[in-house]
């Protein structure tokens, strides 16, 4: 037994309403990659700045930490000089007054001395470490950069040819839309904007593919029919028969 031009009309409708939904799926795709699509690009920016960060920050805090060296071992040089010429002044001292006066110059440069070689001592640690830091700050730098410039460049290509996909994929679906009957094709927008994702489902284990409200035996035999298109009684989803999925 033939199907009749009006069954065959309806497969073909429902071919194009398939179709059109995978069109419309495609869609809905690149408009949400022009919302991730900036954002991961950012993500991948900051890296870059983040890890640019650390090493200008690491490099920064080593120069003043060299610089602090330096005028370090200089503060040390001038109270060893000083200390030298405190010991030469102790041979011409005539009275206990100037010899305790000097005793105390002494031991107070003594001790800025000591403190002096104790944080010398810790600015050469914290050089050590800094040095080692900004060894892998500039390794990852140089990482991140090649790995996220790479990723940027595949990024950049595909915003700049999403306006060219939409558009191709808009055609497509013009020329899908006027092959479908007004009233089917209302029937579809108004399901796929009232329920979001797929408008037209298959039925599965006789029920909607979609909401899983179980169907009527009578409703079962009229979507195997394929006389007309009929939706769910829950959900609205426009409903048809598939040999693999509905039994």
């Amino acid at each position: 037994m033939t199907d009749s031009p009006k069954d065959t009309l309806l497969r073909q409708e429902l071919d194009l309403l398939l179709k059109l939904q995978v069109i419309d799926y495609d869609l809905g795709e690149l408009e949400r990659s022009k919302e991730y699509l900036p954002d991961m690009m950012g993500n991948l920016n900051r890296e870059i700045e983040e890890a640019q960060t650390r090493y200008d920050t690491g490099t920064k805090d080593l120069e003043e930490a060299r610089i602090k060296q330096q005028n370090l071992e200089l503060d040390i040089k001038t109270r060893e000089a000083s200390l030298e010429k405190f010991q030469q002044q102790m041979m011409s001292i005539k009275t206990n007054k100037e010899y305790d006066a000097l005793v105390a110059e002494i031991d107070n440069l003594k001790q800025e001395k000591s403190n002096h070689e104790t944080e010398l001592l810790e600015t050469m640690e914290l050089i050590s470490t800094l040095e080692t830091n900004i060894a892998e700050y500039e390794e990852k730098l140089g990482q991140i950069k090649e790995n996220n410039t790479r990723q940027l460049a595949i990024l950049q290509e595909k915003i700049g040819s999403i306006g060219g996909k939409v558009s191709e994929k808009q055609a497509e679906r013009s020329e899908v839309t006027h092959a479908i009957s007004r009233q089917v094709l209302s029937t579809y927008e108004r399901v796929r904007k009232g329920k979001g994702g797929a408008a037209v489902v298959a039925v599965k284990k006789r029920a909607c593919g979609a909401c899983y409200k179980a169907l009527t035996p009578r409703k079962v035999q009229e979507i195997r029919k394929a006389d007309r298109i009929l939706t769910c009684d829950n959900c609205g989803r426009m409903l048809f028969w598939d040999d693999d999925e509905s039994n």
